[in-house]
């Protein structure tokens, strides 16, 4: 017995190190796209749903919890988007900033920025100094009105308040404006799209089935203060790190998809934070004059995590989405929210759809996704 436990000790001793790994670091994503391809063939080969035996794919996640949260649960049904255990696959595609086990998809639009830092990890987020506009196109005054109260839920306001656009571009006083028409559409829609975020974007791009449709330029730990310079971005085909500025500057896109805000909660204050917001949508709108632009509300954390009691909370949250909201001039800039559908009873992500309560579980990102293809405008 001893002789044949040393002879197989180092074997042991691998196979053990990497469950405990996979289990209790990487959540088994290193599984979850596999799987979700393997289901996918396997219910549109009509051969029914290859976990629905074994429980891989708990159907309607989240039916403890409010009607927004089954709505949500609701949206991700019959998609082919789950993966392995149900409680374990993480769903941005995406660990923790700060977890060295993570590495961006194998895409040559997403790159991973070094030196990032997950939320509420010492050195997160840009400089104070940063935060007074760094890196912002647009030093003009009129900030949407959203304060520190977070009173305003950003969830409620997807038309946004119509507005004037300023000399730069941008809107500056309120007026009267319709809402928009949205239309349902197929993924060939996002085929001239780019997304442009945080890790939020890196796990739509690793879990959303769009890397071959459209561009990515997303980066873990991305912040709206280094937005425009920091070299993140592979131009797609080639693969020499770049600025979103010079990928901006090289490609035409019709719609642009912004979904940044969470890396910056530790930063400034809300007011500083929408002034560099507002200066980054007016330079998109200089690099990109004929483009859609979407502006994505910050995805809300779950409620255990906002009362931790640092910066990462809800409040603050929905403060920035009430002034992000109020960007919108629904003509070319359109405000989306896709927080009513992934939030419970208590205004948090529904804990079930997240593995970390910051990011999105892998078979959660469908509900993000079907809810942009149904919330689109004819460009």
């Amino acid at each position: 017995m001893i002789k044949w436990l040393k002879k197989w000790s180092y074997m042991i001793m691998l196979v053990g190190t990497g469950a405990v790994y996979l289990n209790s670091v990487d959540n088994w994503q290193v599984y979850a796209k596999p799987l979700m391809r393997i289901q996918s063939w396997y219910e549109d080969s009509g051969l029914g749903n290859l976990f629905a035996a074994g429980g891989g794919i708990t159907e309607g996640g989240g039916s403890e919890n409010s009607a927004g949260g089954q709505e949500g649960a609701a949206a991700g049904e019959d998609t082919g988007s789950g993966a392995g255990e149900s409680g374990n696959v993480p769903g941005t595609g995406d660990v923790p900033d700060s977890d060295p086990a993570q590495n961006p998809g194998e895409g040559p639009s997403v790159v991973g920025e070094e030196g990032s830092h997950l939320p509420g990890e010492e050195g997160f987020g840009p400089t104070e100094g940063e935060a007074a506009g760094e890196g912002t196109a647009d030093g003009s005054n009129g900030l949407p009105s959203g304060g520190e109260t977070g009173e305003g839920t950003g969830a409620s306001n997807e038309n946004g308040a119509g507005t004037e656009p300023s000399a730069g571009g941008m809107p500056e006083e309120p007026s009267e404006s319709s809402e928009p028409v949205y239309m349902a559409v197929e993924d060939d829609y996002f085929s001239d799209a780019v997304f442009i975020g945080d890790s939020r974007t890196v796990g739509m791009f690793e879990y959303g089935g769009l890397e071959e449709t459209a561009a990515f330029y997303a980066s873990t730990g991305l912040t709206v203060y280094k937005m425009f310079d920091s070299e993140i971005v592979s131009v797609p085909g080639e693969k020499r790190k770049i600025s979103v500025e010079e990928a901006l500057q090289q490609n035409a896109f019709a719609k642009i998809y912004l979904m940044i805000g969470i890396n910056e909660m530790g930063t400034g204050t809300v007011e500083s934070f929408l002034e560099a917001y507002k200066g980054a949508v007016a330079h998109l709108r200089e690099l990109q004059p004929d483009a859609i632009i979407y502006l994505q509300g910050i995805i809300r954390v779950t409620s255990e995590r906002s009362a931790q009691g640092d910066y990462i909370n809800n409040e603050g949250i929905d403060a920035r989405n009430e002034g992000i909201a109020q960007l919108a001039d629904n003509e070319t800039i359109f405000y989306l929210d896709v927080n009513p559908l992934i939030c419970d009873e208590t205004g948090g992500m529904i804990p079930d759809y997240t593995f970390d309560g910051v990011h999105l579980k892998a078979k959660y990102i469908e509900i993000w996704k079907d809810y942009l293809k149904s919330h689109a405008i004819s460009s």
